[in-house]
Formats: structure tokens, sequence, C-alpha cells
């Protein structure tokens, strides 16, 4: 070694830059959206409820499970854009795509094949279930003419409730310049009921105007 290396010392190396690690990106936290019909439910349907039926658990309470809207087009028979629009405005009316139904058995009378597409159906659950009987209660079902509330007598003894609608149109989704002929539809209120008086109480007690 000479001499200028022991005084000096070793030459040192030239310190290397750090490049910077990209932060990663924050985590955008999950809103849970929660229906108003739902807070009533929680906050004034289940205390009555407890109240009414003496029940000692608050899981024994019947509570909405899904909402079933069907509807059948006799059209389709002969013409498939009738089922394909039908299936358009029961998808703007739920917000949900619907599923086609298919005809079970072959009767010559109606010219209706087995396995032929004659109808459409969906089932709601959680949040939309909530939002579309939110919207059939407070908007559509006030907009039928000479409204006077729905029947008491179509429940089918297991705590279920159907509603007949003759037409569509009273949803606001539709627009009624642009439909042909208006399609009636059948909706199915699933509880966890056991009788008709528990599934009455329990729709009652969400805003379902049953008549008097």
């Amino acid at each position: 070694m000479s001499a200028k290396e022991t005084k000096k010392g070793p030459k040192k190396e030239p310190k290397k830059e750090l490049k910077e690690e990209p932060k990663k990106a924050l985590k955008a936290k999950r809103v849970h959206h929660v229906s108003w019909v739902f807070k009533k439910y929680r906050e004034e349907c289940l205390p009555v409820l407890m109240e009414q039926f003496k029940y000692k658990n608050i899981m024994e309470c019947p509570k909405l499970d899904k909402i079933v809207v069907n509807t059948c087009i006799k059209e389709a028979t002969s013409d498939k854009k009738v089922l394909d629009k039908a299936a358009t405005d029961l998808s703007q009316i739920t917000g949900q795509r619907p599923l086609l139904t298919k005809a079970k058995k072959s009767i010559s009378n109606f010219k209706l094949r087995q396995g032929q597409p004659i109808g459409c159906c969906t089932t709601l659950r959680r949040l939309k279930m909530y939002e579309f009987f939110n919207r059939l209660v407070n908007i559509a079902l006030p907009r039928v003419r000479d409204f006077k509330g729905v029947s008491n007598k179509a429940f089918d003894g297991r705590g279920n409730y159907t509603l007949g609608l003759t037409e569509h149109i009273i949803f606001p989704e539709i627009q009624y310049d642009k439909v042909e002929k208006a399609m009636g539809m059948n909706i199915t209120f699933v509880t966890t009921a056991a009788t008709n008086e528990e599934a009455k109480a329990l729709l009652k007690g969400l805003g379902m105007p049953f008549r008097e």
C-alpha cells in the first residue's frame, strides 16, 4: 500500500440513491347503505311483535326473507320480442336482471310447447328487497286508481303473501309513452312467519296498506 492510501484511507464508493417505493393505495372503506324500511323493522316493528305475540327471544320474531316478482306473457308464444320487452321492463322495476321461465307442459289449445319461454321472474333479497318494498308501498300502489288497500285474504297459510297487479305502468321507472301493452305481475312476499296472523302483523308494521 502506498503512503497516500494510508493517510487518506480507502476510497469511499458513492452512495446509491434509494428509490422510493410507491405508496400502497389506501383501500376504500365499504359504506353499508341501510334502507329505512329495515330501520323501521328493527326500531319500530320488532318491539311491537315481541309484545303482541309474547316472544321470549328476539330471534323468534318473523322477518321478510325475500320478494319474488313473476310475470307471464301469453303473447310470447307468437312473438319473442314481447318477452324481451317484458324482461327489460321488469329489470327496470326491480333493479335486477330477471330469469326467463319456461312452460312445464304442452297445451295445444294455447299453442304452447313444453320448454318454450313464456314469462320472466326475479328474486330480491337484502337491500334490493327493502328498496323495492319501499317503492311499491309508498309510490306505486298509491298511483292505482281508486286504491283502497290490498286484500287481507291472499295469505297461503305458511306466512307468505301474494299481491297481484294488473298493470306494471304504476311504477315510476316505466315510461308510459313507450309501453305498447301493460302487463300484469304477481309479487310474493316470503316471510319466516309460521302463521298468517304473524305475517300480516309483520307486513303491516313495515307499511303494507291492508284493506280495512
